[in-house]
């Protein structure tokens, strides 16, 4: 059960940390499009990103897997500026909305699962079972991603129903903030 708990709460630090902008950022980019009345859809967007997330961590912890870390701490940033870019030129265009991000968040989450994935490697190897560390640490993940994903759509709500702001605006002005932070990130991890 310690070893239960040493993951989940490894996990729950991957995506609720200081050091976890990149993830926080991609949700905060996937779900703006969103309103705060479309909660089970985000969760299932979440989840989709957690199962990514997973596979390319057990992949990796098999060591079946493996990408030179440069090229990774570029590709994160990556997902995000497309993600943001995707909110930002769709612009209110709700038509298979929920499909495309879907398989966004399923994609792009095995792409952020390769940034953990050494460490990983390292830290269940020691294990006699992947089972546990790997149930552990995406519990963890996914309820650190269902926080963040609380207290955003509590926001939305507040600026929406409160304050009153566009939804429009509030797509557009998210998406442009997370584009710009992710561009520098990506430019800032230029693999060559």
């Amino acid at each position: 059960m310690q070893d239960f708990i040493f993951y989940l709460k490894l996990g729950w630090e991957h995506i609720i940390s200081l050091d976890a902008l990149d993830h926080q950022l991609f949700i905060l980019a996937l779900i703006a499009v969103y309103a705060y009345n479309d909660f089970k859809k985000i969760l299932i967007l979440v989840t989709a990103f957690t199962i990514g997330h997973s596979i390319t961590l057990a992949l990796s912890s098999l060591d079946i897997l493996r990408v030179p870390s440069k090229w990774v701490e570029f590709l994160i940033p990556l997902t995000i500026v497309i993600t943001a870019l995707d909110n930002i030129l769709m612009k209110g265009k709700q038509n298979n909305l929920m499909k495309v991000n879907y398989y966004l968040a399923l994609i792009f989450g095995l792409i952020h699962g390769m940034g953990f994935a050494n460490t990983a490697r390292m830290m269940i190897a020691k294990e006699q079972s992947l089972f546990v560390p790997l149930l552990g640490f995406n519990i963890g993940l996914e309820l650190g991603q269902i926080l963040l994903v609380i207290v955003i759509v509590v926001i939305l709500f507040f600026l929406l129903k409160l304050f009153r702001v566009n939804r429009k605006d509030w797509i557009l002005f998210i998406s442009s903030a997370v584009f710009a932070l992710s561009l520098k990130m990506t430019l800032e991890r230029w693999p060559f």
